[in-house]
């Protein structure tokens, strides 16, 4: 097979974890450029600079590299949104914030952003159940902030994170497809202030 221009020079040994984000790194590289279907694994090792073999080392197959991809972009925005949540004590700002965590990560993400939660594998079952997990997540760190500041109840205010979770998702994603007719800061500013004066409207127990 010949090198892609920018594919990795081989040889080099790299520690087991050190190699496993360089082979993802260059999975991600493929899938963007070709989709998921199109995408070979002989070019993702070409594109590593390692060897087939190494590469089913590490991934017994496509899927599971995909889903390694996904797991790992899932996590993060899990994660922003738990450091936007924690920031402040103030609830107006914990809206902002989360609403910014999740256009951030839609911005910063890009193409892969939308290769992972945009693809057509979002209908195979193992994807599926890791998008449904990441929503379920975002939404009960949320709901738990709900409840324990208006006294709902449990299921209550899961509906209201899920809520909230679903007006992140889908008009971050939409706000990408524009292509910048709105600022990022003036989308984040216009869903902050929706949301802010649905659940500002519960009132506090405190």
């Amino acid at each position: 097979m010949t090198a892609t221009p920018d594919a990795r020079p081989r040889g080099t040994r790299l520690p087991r974890m050190a190699r496993r984000r360089q082979l993802l790194g260059a999975a991600q590289e493929v899938f963007v450029a070709q989709g998921y279907h199109a995408a070979a694994m002989d070019e993702i090792a070409e594109r590593a600079g390692v060897s087939k073999p190494v590469l089913y080392q590490h991934f017994p197959g496509k899927l599971e590299l995909y889903l390694a991809l996904l797991d790992e972009h899932a996590e993060n925005l899990v994660q922003r949104v738990r450091e936007a949540l924690a920031s402040t004590p103030d609830n107006k700002l914990r809206v902002e914030r989360t609403m910014e965590a999740f256009y951030d990560f839609v911005a910063g993400e890009g193409e892969a952003f939308r290769l992972v939660f945009e693809s057509d594998l979002r209908n195979v079952a193992p994807v599926r159940a890791r998008v449904d997990r990441t929503n379920q997540q975002c939404a009960e760190m949320i709901a738990q902030v709900i409840q324990e500041d208006t006294g709902v109840s449990s299921d209550e205010a899961h509906l209201l994170g899920m809520g909230l979770v679903g007006m992140a998702e889908v008009s971050a994603r939409y706000w990408l497809s524009q292509h910048g007719t709105i600022s990022q800061d003036r989308a984040e500013h216009l869903i902050s202030r929706l949301s802010w004066r649905g659940i500002g409207a519960f009132p506090r127990t405190t």
